[in-house]
């Protein structure tokens, strides 16, 4: 299908998006450890976060796989736009699978931390 007007501000904006994203929240994951406290409050785990060494090892690999994942939409993006094809469902499917990724970055500090473990056993009833 055939790029239209709209595709190009619509793909634009979403990188835009994407880019402000990747910096806010990798900065955030560059300090995982606060991050997870945060997010065990909110959810109302009883503890912090204690499994520093692997929150602070994940959440860099986690950080660098945003912008990595970024990097690779835009560039598909772009290619895309030069080409006059339909592009902007590259981005939102660039967040989508560079999310994933992360989020299992993410889940291997926190499947390793007491406090997050004895919430899990909590729930299932164990």
């Amino acid at each position: 299908m055939k790029a239209r007007p709209w595709d190009r501000v619509i793909t634009i904006g979403l990188l835009a998006y994407g880019v402000i994203n990747v910096i806010m929240t990798g900065i955030s994951y560059l300090d995982l450890p606060t991050v997870m406290n945060g997010s065990m409050k909110i959810l109302g785990i009883e503890g912090e976060f204690t499994n520093f060494a692997q929150g602070r090892l994940w959440g860099t690999i986690a950080a660098v796989l945003l912008v990595i994942g970024w990097v690779i939409t835009a560039w598909l993006s772009i290619r895309r736009l030069r080409t006059g094809k339909l592009t902007w469902w590259v981005p939102l499917v660039g967040a989508a699978v560079t999310m994933l990724i992360v989020s299992i970055c993410i889940m291997v500090p926190m499947m390793g931390d007491p406090a997050f473990m004895a919430y899990v056993d909590g729930m299932s009833g164990r």
